[in-house]
């Protein structure tokens, strides 16, 4: 009889693959970003990924960036932690010290948007805003409020 796998994958690894396939879903040309909240049992709460509000049409959005507030993106889209939160349908109780698996590192906004749903724990692929305003902003949010953060990368 033969023995059970040992080469399975990290439970960091499971639910940041289920982040970056949520991130196939954003229509955004630009930043297509994926987040998954798993609770502390490893049992996944919800996932979501950047995109427009469901009852805004987004064949008729104006997916550049641009000077104009009314045709920049920004303004728009509904980053991928919120929507996680958002598409949540138990009680916000249970991501009390949860942790999200998110592509990129949290904006300040949604740093605090984390906080206020008692999420413990950032777990995030990259960075690439590091060292702006925004980034040391949320980084000081999260490290105020005690919620640990870490970078992991995925294998090929």
């Amino acid at each position: 009889m033969p023995g059970k796998r040992e080469d399975v994958i990290s439970w960091d690894e499971f639910f940041m693959r289920a982040a970056v396939a949520a991130s196939l879903r954003s229509k955004d040309p630009n930043t297509q970003v994926g987040a998954c909240i798993a609770d502390t049992n490893n049992r996944i709460l919800s996932v979501g990924y950047n995109g427009t509000p469901s009852a805004l049409n987004d064949d008729d959005f104006p997916w550049g960036t641009a000077d104009d507030p009314l045709h920049d993106k920004h303004n728009y889209v509904i980053h991928a932690e919120a929507n996680a939160i958002l598409n949540y349908r138990g009680s916000l109780k249970d991501m009390a010290g949860a942790t999200v698996y998110v592509t990129l590192f949290p904006c300040h906004e949604c740093a605090k948007t984390l906080v206020q749903a008692g999420i413990g724990e950032v777990v995030y692929l990259d960075d690439k805003y590091c060292g702006t305003e925004d980034n040391l902003i949320s980084k000081n949010i999260l490290d105020r409020c005690g919620v640990t953060y870490r970078q992991v990368s995925l294998d090929a």
